[in-house]
């Protein structure tokens, strides 16, 4: 099973590329620093942790 690398912001909209920094929670809601930082890492659909997403690095 794979991470979903969602490709954009769930509360700004802002595109997301594979190996941009975001932060997602456990079911994967993904979004920018800039929002995650503002929700205080707290996931606003689920209440969870939000934390640093890994990073695909393109070849």
């Amino acid at each position: 099973m794979t991470l979903a690398m969602k490709p954009v912001c769930e509360r700004c909209g802002q595109a997301l590329a594979l190996d941009d920094a975001a932060a997602i929670c456990s079911y994967e809601c993904t979004f920018c620093l800039e929002c995650a930082e503002q929700m205080t890492d707290i996931c606003p659909n689920c209440g969870g942790e939000l934390v640093p997403r890994p990073r695909r690095m393109l070849s």
